[in-house]
């Protein structure tokens, strides 16, 4: 089961790879119409192939390799039309900024272009009808509870993820024969398994049949990428979240996010000047606001932004942020929605406040409210915080104790599994929201 979503993206990403040299050979094909030969294509290959390489990213970080976009039509052809004019503008300035490659493929770049873009359209339309008809894993679900309803509606919606729901067992009957008809492939249990229970001999009976057997909180964090509070107890807690494990990959991140944020700093300060003096010019209040928040093991410090509130908006006590918030200045308005009142949250970072990628840090009214009301919620300070994470990108900006609690659940995801491949994908993916509103 595990292997099922990761290998349809995988095969989602090598039938893209073949369609960008087919689209390669249809270029030079039509372009150097009556000319075509292998020396010309060969020409091509190198400066192309590097080319492709920033494509694909483009591709990853708008969402064109999330299955669950494959059935949402409008979604999948704003995000592909949108992707393939980003691919244009870098096509352009690949072949303007590096002029050794002795081609300049002004009419023949958006030739490629159209190719593989129509190309994609039917590679896509036919991988949904392929993978939502075929190829699906026989799935059995043992027991019932409100979290395992939830996962049941999301598979069935979604057939493309490759799971088929064909049979509901009773944990409290002999599923052997069942199983074994249905030729199940993967079983899920609502409960939590307890040594020498009779969902356990159940299970323990149906070894032969060779399925694999996974518990609610596994399902939810193979296919919806989270870890479901009600579900897990504390054994999951001590064999799941062995920090002791990740101390190397904790200091090698911790240099990693020195260098990049210094980077960022470089890259943005010509910004600083005049976000600095549009804030002033508004209503001559401060230009950074700090704001207390919750790090590592509940320190507070002091987290940095550009100031997007009124002067005295929390004059009183401090309130959730909503989506049309009064307080917010017309200049707040604009940096909120491309995000940049978050840039100097890279001074926090350098000062080893945050990291690059964690859980978003509260503030101590919240904290304290939030622990009282979610359980295990205080393990999201067993690591730093972050400038973004894997709640930001999945989860919608938390206005409600119910949404930190939606949240909590990806924070969980990410702490179990946090590591620089996932660190990646998450960095990647948080430049997708520059471009997405609350």
């Amino acid at each position: 089961m595990p292997n099922t979503l990761k290998l349809r993206k995988i095969i989602l990403l090598g039938g893209d790879i073949g369609l960008l040299y087919l689209s390669l050979l249809g270029m030079v094909f039509f372009g150097f119409w009556g000319e075509f030969n292998w020396q010309i294509v060969s020409i091509h290959i190198l400066p192309f192939s590097i080319l492709y390489f920033f494509w694909l990213i483009v591709f990853y970080i708008i969402g064109l390799y999330d299955l669950n976009f494959l059935k949402t039509h409008l979604t999948f052809y704003a995000r592909l039309l949108f992707g393939l004019g980003v691919i244009l503008v870098i096509g352009v300035f690949f072949f303007y900024f590096t002029p050794f490659f002795d081609i300049t493929p002004k009419t023949n770049l958006f030739l490629n272009i159209l190719i593989f873009g129509t190309l994609t359209v039917f590679w896509r339309k036919t991988f949904f009808s392929l993978f939502s008809a075929r190829f699906q894993n026989k799935t059995a679900i043992v027991g019932q509870s409100p979290q395992l309803k939830e996962l049941i509606q999301i598979i069935q919606k979604n057939p493309q993820l490759g799971y088929k729901i064909v049979a509901f067992f009773d944990s409290s009957k002999t599923i052997f024969k069942e199983a074994q008809k249905k030729e199940i492939d993967t079983l899920i249990f609502a409960k939590n398994l307890v040594p020498g229970s009779l969902l356990a001999k159940n299970l323990y009976q149906c070894l032969s049949l060779k399925i694999d057997f996974i518990d609610l909180a596994k399902a939810y964090e193979i296919i919806i990428q989270k870890i479901p509070i009600a579900f897990v107890e504390y054994a999951w807690f001590l064999e799941n979240l062995r920090e002791i494990e990740k101390g190397p990959y904790e200091k090698v991140k911790q240099g990693t996010d020195i260098i990049l944020a210094g980077i960022l700093i470089i890259l943005t300060l010509p910004f600083w000047l005049f976000i600095a003096l549009a804030i002033k010019l508004e209503d001559k209040g401060a230009i950074l606001y700090f704001q207390e928040r919750i790090g590592k093991n509940k320190k507070p410090f002091l987290l940095i932004k550009f100031r997007s509130m009124k002067k005295g908006a929390e004059k009183y006590r401090p309130v959730w942020a909503k989506r049309k918030d009064s307080r917010i200045t017309n200049v707040g308005k604009f940096l909120r929605r491309f995000h940049l009142d978050e840039i100097p949250q890279m001074i926090n970072i350098l000062k080893g406040d945050i990291s690059l990628v964690g859980p978003r840090p509260e503030r101590p009214e919240f904290v304290q409210q939030l622990e009282k009301e979610i359980p295990h919620y205080h393990l999201r300070h067993l690591i730093k915080p972050g400038f973004t994470g894997w709640a930001q990108i999945k989860f919608r900006y938390a206005r409600t104790i119910m949404d930190s609690f939606e949240k909590f659940q990806y924070d969980l995801y990410y702490l179990k599994n946090r590591s620089f491949f996932l660190d990646l994908c998450i960095l990647l993916k948080t430049l997708q929201l520059l471009f997405k509103k609350e």
